[in-house]
């Protein structure tokens, strides 16, 4: 008889079950298998990191910044902040993708088999993300930085900025979590962001200042979530933000997590019973 048997029947044959995990071991399990993924595509990931932050904020200062603002150096400034919101904005429909990945390919069927805590599979996703946010930041700033960029409130308020900009990108991601679980086809997932991110980003202050626009525009482009975002990290970053800039953008933030999270894993439930 081989040695390995004993050990197996006393495997077999144990009445106990293992402990269930707690909600904070089953996240951190499911942020490190999303982590593991992402690191299998980061060159794909090195295009949204790397690529377009740097192909962004050269078109648009030295293509639109003199028409703009008369000068490169002068838009670049107010430019900067509001394309990290940009850069961040066009990035969190992923996490959508990847959820919709997951449900068709039936990891999620399998995930719901297992006895731990259910919204751990999206927020381990989610969390991960948080890492593809943060880079593609630093190689915005940075590259603004060789281009002649200074941030007028120092370090301290670039990180500041960059803090709120991620937390931003969380709070956002929550709507693309959710349509990635009830969205029937992937595809649908990327016509969403044509069909109304684009728009959003197009009609914010993230390229030019409010002040230059008619009256009754203005107020309008002001409200928009992404144009909070960015007066919020451009006040941060020049020292100019205000009380009202700071808790406009946080309401809104906070408004979109609470919204958005609850339907999130409330959806998922309900697909997970279908």
């Amino acid at each position: 008889m081989s040695t390995n048997q004993p050990k197996l029947l006393r495997v077999l044959t144990v009445s106990s079950h293992p402990n269930r995990p707690n909600a904070l071991s089953a996240v951190l399990t499911f942020t490190w298998r999303s982590l593991k993924k992402t690191v299998s595509q980061l060159p794909y990931m090195a295009i949204d990191v790397l690529i377009f932050p740097v192909i962004f904020l050269l078109i648009f200062t030295f293509m639109f910044g003199g028409a703009i603002s008369g000068s490169t150096g002068n838009y670049l400034q107010f430019l900067l902040p509001g394309m990290l919101v940009y850069t961040v904005t066009t990035m969190t429909v992923y996490i959508g993708i990847s959820i919709k990945t997951d449900i068709d390919r039936g990891v999620f069927n399998r995930f719901r088999t297992l006895p731990f805590w259910q919204p751990a599979a999206i927020i381990g996703t989610m969390l991960v993300n948080l890492l593809s946010y943060a880079a593609a930041l630093a190689t915005t700033i940075a590259f603004g930085l060789l281009l002649g960029f200074r941030p007028e409130a120092g370090l301290t308020g670039a990180l500041l900025a960059l803090l709120l900009v991620i937390m931003y990108a969380f709070s956002v991601s929550w709507i693309f979590a959710c349509i990635g679980v009830v969205a029937k086809k992937t595809e649908s997932i990327t016509s969403m962001t044509y069909i109304v991110l684009y728009p959003l980003m197009f009609t914010s202050n993230v390229f030019t200042d409010t002040s230059t626009m008619p009256d009754w525009l203005g107020p309008i482009i002001a409200y928009n979530p992404i144009s909070l975002a960015s007066t919020a990290a451009r006040g941060l970053m020049h020292g100019t933000a205000t009380a009202q800039d700071l808790i406009t953008a946080l309401a809104g933030m906070a408004l979109f997590i609470l919204v958005f999270a609850p339907l999130t894993f409330r959806l998922y439930r309900q697909k997970a019973k279908q």
